[in-house]
């Protein structure tokens, strides 16, 4: 039986979305659906050089743009658009029209600007698939970095780091490893929030009374976890390689390292949601849009991985609307 295609949301449609998404599903093999507005993309594709339609395997699922695209300057008035593009794509893979989602990057900045609370893909899909507890994780350069918490101020996050919290993101990315990535038993290290893990307290608590805890709490649930270590040695290649993946307890702690050994050639993916769901590692780089010279290969990477992932075993507990089943000891939150 044929799989089903992977759906491509060419997100901000000012951005460089509709260049790489174009380019990345005409490279490949495997059958896939551009997502977007078919003027716009024959346009896009026209200005590259490259074949219009799109051969096969590749097709294009229209959806109009609400207002005329301006490379480079985005508008609000297309934030409904993306959003459209989304659900869609959640639609698809509901009915088993798609086997899997990779998105190219939207505007959140824009999105917020039509008076849209946006934080991200993450959160969004989240919302939209009923999961009740999500992790963003970057794979690239041999690594797998997974996120506490993901677009939220600096500030907020050390309020948002709970035992609960940790738990949650220990037992759905031990989940994930397991099912879908093929590792009987991974190997996790946690990192610590405070410079040098808190200094034994003396910079800081957390590690002890909140990162500790949880990281003990799912060892006993039997997840391979330890920590928390020091995130600015963590990330040493002798001491990432020998773990299956890190735990960040924010955004650039885990990912400014991540991208420096693979910016560009790296994965998103959003663990823990019914489906499986793959993007780029970089935003909709407003400068390069409509000059042609927007680099491709993180959004091919999105679609092979996507690919990949969709054609592994999915657990019970990720039909959609559920959430994943935790043991007693796990307290659940909000």
């Amino acid at each position: 039986m044929t799989a089903a295609p992977i759906a491509i949301t060419t997100g901000e449609p000012a951005g460089i979305g509709p260049e790489i998404a174009l380019r990345a599903a005409q490279a490949q093999a495997r059958p896939c659906v551009l997502l977007g507005d078919r003027a716009l993309l024959e346009h896009t594709a026209r200005a590259l050089k490259l074949p219009w339609p799109p051969p096969s395997p590749c097709s294009v699922l229209h959806e109009p743009v609400l207002q005329p695209v301006v490379p480079g300057h985005p508008s609000p008035a297309n934030a409904g658009y993306v959003l459209k593009l989304l659900d869609r794509a959640v639609r698809g893979c509901r009915s088993g029209e798609f086997g899997a989602i990779a998105t190219a990057p939207v505007h959140k900045a824009t999105m917020n600007e039509a008076g849209i609370a946006f934080s991200g893909h993450t959160e969004y899909l989240a919302a939209a698939t009923g999961a009740r507890c999500v992790v963003m994780m970057l794979v690239g350069a041999g690594l797998r970095v997974a996120l506490a918490t993901t677009h939220l101020p600096l500030a907020k996050v050390p309020a948002a780091i709970t035992p609960e919290l940790i738990g949650l993101t220990l037992d759905v990315l031990h989940h994930e490893l397991t099912s879908r990535f093929g590792i009987p038993r991974p190997h996790i290290a946690v990192a610590g929030l405070n410079p040098h893990a808190g200094e034994s307290g003396f910079l800081g608590r957390e590690e002890i009374e909140v990162i500790g805890p949880a990281i003990a709490a799912a060892r006993r649930r039997g997840i391979d976890a330890d920590g928390p270590w020091p995130a600015d040695t963590l990330f040493v290649p002798a001491r990432a390689g020998s773990v299956d993946a890190i735990v960040a307890m924010y955004h650039d702690q885990g990912l400014a390292p991540l991208k420096y050994a693979s910016f560009g050639h790296a994965v998103n993916v959003t663990l823990g949601l019914p489906l499986v769901r793959t993007s780029v590692d970089h935003g909709t780089a407003l400068d390069l849009a409509g000059t042609g010279r927007a680099d491709p290969s993180s959004m091919v990477a999105a679609i092979e991985l996507a690919a990949q992932l969709a054609a592994t075993q999915v657990s019970p507990y990720l039909r959609l609307g559920e959430g994943p089943v935790f043991l007693p000891e796990t307290v659940h939150g909000p």
